[in-house]
This record gives structure tokens, C-alpha cells and sequence, in this order.
């Protein structure tokens, strides 16, 4: 099982978006043209701007292999009962420990939230329920969980059963469903979608899956996906739909706002720069046991939350975006901006009091830095040199 478990892990960390059929039709041009060039060049015929029937035929066969061996082959992941319960040993521990973290975020900043409700997109083992029980057990009275997987559901199931028919669900109010509800009048004060939109097998269809999801939001909608830059990029594209707020008028008149980890509405600077880098956050959790003392794990992963109506007026905070590095009288720390830029601090006590210097030095990677005023030191982030490398982008 441990193997199979890491094998599924690696599988998933490496998958990328389906291709779009526009992207590969330009491809195609993009190479016939490329290929037609060559093969005139090198054509015997009396007429070599044109080629023989034979020659197409090739030209035909030889695109298509390239387009093969070039493009990425997705397919739909199909979990039955053996690969759901894989999934379970694989990703049930770090999924709740990047949720937990997701939800701290939530309950740190907004004390008073409440939910009684909670849909969750892509359920699969139910790790989204038991991160927010832990989080807002004595509130949330209804937890909505939609997979399209019957075994994924039914692992959930015995989970939240102890395995035993007859013993009382860890909590109550639970169901489970393979289709999300229909009427669109049914809102939810938490929806989330975890580790689900890679699963869609089109644009169009994650962008429409987002649009459905934040009808149905009644306060925050949470997405979280893999630390790599395909994860990144899924959400900023969700980001981009449910701020241009195009069903607004139709479904509810309150805007969007992004909640967090972003502090501001503007472009990603990451994937603006002239070398796009993934944002990403880690969290520290201890994988299942399979063995005595199994060595305590990071989960690494991006999220984004976006909030119904503006919600209470806060500071526009910087977020750390990278591990700090504290070295000798001086730290390095890189931070995104509410200005929309990512910038490279160097903080020191006598530059900039020692409040602030402790306060960077204690910090950590995903953290926001209580400063409104940026200090003067502060400079855009260039691909950042020496001992202040950026952390892996996969």
C-alpha cells in the first residue's frame, strides 16, 4: 500500500492541464507549415511548391506523431474501490493539514465567522469535513459532499463511521452526493473545491464549474490546488472569472473580494514577470503511519479565497511568499505587495527599529507582514540573488 500510495502521490503532483483543442490546432498549423517548408526543400517533383499525394499522406502522419509525442496526454483518473482507498492512504493527511492551514486563515482574520453550512466540490475522502468540524464543529449543522466517484464517497462514509455501520458518525449532517444541487437558489456560507479542477477535462468546464460554485457561495468560496505552476495557473484563471462578476446582477449584487493569500485585485506578478514563477505555501503534518516513526512531511500547495461583499475594512498587508532567511544582524524576506509587485526586503533593526526586525525574523512563509507603509529599502524582487534563492517552482 505505502508504495502504491507514493507512486498515486507523484502521479498526481505531476499532472498538468488537458490540452485545449484550440492550443493543439494551432500546433498543428504551427508544424504543417514547418514540415510543408522542409519537404518542398527537398522535394524532386517538377512542381516543388506542391507536393504528391504520397508526400501529404506523410506530411499527415508525421504531424500527428509529433503532436503525440509533444502534447500532454490527460486522462480522467477513474477511482474505484482499490484506488480510492490508495488515494486515502496517499493524500488524506497532507489534504487535511493544507485545509487546516486554509481555514486558520479564515477563523484568525475573522473571528465572529460562523458557517452552518458547507458544500464541498470534490469531496473524495472527506478530508474538507473534517478540517472545518475541527475548525467550526459547533456551528456547521449541514456538510454537502459532491464526488463523482461512488468508492471515493463511500470510503468517506466508513471514515466518518469508524468503519462500523452501527457505530455513531465522528459528526452528523453529512451527505453525500454525485451531482452538485441543482437549484441555484440553494447557497452555502462555505463552498470549497480541494485537489478537484485538474479533474475537469476542459477550460470551459472548470470555468464554469467556478462560476456554479460561487452562485452557490453565500460568504467565502475556498479553492486550493497543487503547489506547481499548472495549480497557480488553474486558479488565477478562477480568480479572473469570479472577479469580472459577469452573473452578479442575476444571482446576488455583492462583488467579489479576494480574501487571501493575494493583497490586492491586480495581476499576479509571478506570472506577469519575464520568467513565470508558481506561488505556492507549505504545511508541516505527519503522514499515516505505515511505519513506526514515519518522518514528518510538507505539503505543498496554492490557494485562494474569495469573500461575497468587501467584509470588514483591513490594512493591506504584504504576504510573505517565500521561506525568510534570517542571517547575521539582517533578514531577507520576499513579499507580494498590495501595490501589485513582488518585492525583495531586506529588514535590519537599525534601519528599521527592531519592532519590525523581530517581527520579520519570527515570521514565516505564508504570513502577512503588518506594515502599510513599505520601508524605502524595500526593492522589486529580480529573480533574487545569492543566499535568497527562489524556493523550487515546479
Amino acid at each position: 500500500m505505502q508504495s502504491k500510495a507514493k507512486a498515486l502521490t507523484n502521479y498526481l503532483w505531476s499532472r498538468k492541464r488537458p490540452p485545449e483543442a484550440g492550443d493543439l490546432r494551432r500546433k498543428a498549423r504551427q508544424l504543417e507549415r514547418q514540415l510543408r517548408e522542409e519537404m518542398v526543400q527537398t522535394s524532386s517533383s517538377d512542381t516543388p511548391a506542391l507536393l504528391n499525394v504520397a508526400d501529404e499522406q506523410k506530411l499527415q502522419n508525421k504531424i500527428l506523431a509529433m503532436l503525440r509525442k509533444t502534447t500532454y496526454h490527460w486522462e480522467a483518473v477513474r477511482y474505484n474501490d482499490e484506488l480510492s482507498l490508495v488515494y486515502m492512504a496517499a493524500r488524506l493527511a497532507g489534504e487535511f493539514a493544507a485545509m487546516s492551514r486554509v481555514f486558520h486563515e479564515i477563523q484568525k482574520r475573522v473571528p465572529g465567522f460562523a458557517p452552518r453550512t458547507l458544500l464541498d466540490f470534490g469531496s473524495g475522502t472527506g478530508s474538507v469535513s473534517w478540517a472545518a468540524h475541527s475548525f467550526w464543529g459547533e456551528s456547521l449543522n449541514e456538510y454537502v459532499c459532491v464526488d463523482s466517484s461512488a468508492s471515493m464517497l463511500s470510503v468517506a462514509e466508513q471514515l466518518l463511521q469508524g468503519d462500523s455501520d452501527s457505530q455513531t458518525p465522528h459528526f452528523s449532517t453529512v451527505y453525500f452526493r454525485q451531482f452538485l444541487p441543482v437549484s441555484p437558489k440553494v447557497k452555502f456560507n462555505l463552498v470549497v473545491s480541494a485537489f478537484s479542477l485538474n479533474e475537469l477535462p476542459s477550460l470551459a468546464e472548470r470555468m464554469e464549474t467556478i462560476q456554479t460554485l460561487w452562485r452557490k457561495t453565500d460568504d467565502f468560496l475556498v479553492l486550493v490546488e497543487n503547489g506547481t505552476k499548472e495549480g497557480h495557473q488553474m486558479l488565477m484563471e478562477a480568480r479572473e472569472v469570479v472577479l469580472k462578476g459577469g452573473d452578479k446582477l442575476v444571482h446576488d449584487p455583492r462583488e467579489a473580494q479576494v480574501f487571501a493569500p493575494c493583497p490586492h485585485h491586480l495581476p499576479c506578478p509571478r506570472l506577469s514577470s519575464q520568467k513565470p514563477l508558481s506561488c505556492n505555501f507549505i504545511q508541516a503534518y505527519h503522514p499515516l503511519p505505515f511505519s513506526k516513526n514515519p518522518e514528518v512531511q510538507e505539503e505543498r500547495f496554492f490557494f485562494l479565497i474569495l469573500r461575497r461583499g468587501s467584509g470588514e475594512t483591513e490594512e493591506p498587508w504584504p504576504r510573505i511568499i517565500q521561506r525568510v532567511l534570517p542571517l547575521s544582524r539582517h533578514v531577507h524576506c520576499h513579499l507580494c505587495c498590495a501595490d501589485g509587485t513582488v518585492q525583495h526586503a531586506v529588514i535590519t533593526a537599525r534601519r528599521h527599529g527592531r519592532d519590525l526586525y523581530r517581527c520579520v525574523r519570527c515570521s514565516h512563509w505564508g504570513d502577512r507582514l503588518p506594515v502599510v507603509n513599505v520601508p524605502e529599502e524595500i526593492s522589486p524582487s529580480s529573480g533574487d540573488n545569492g543566499s535568497a534563492q527562489t524556493e523550487d517552482q515546479s
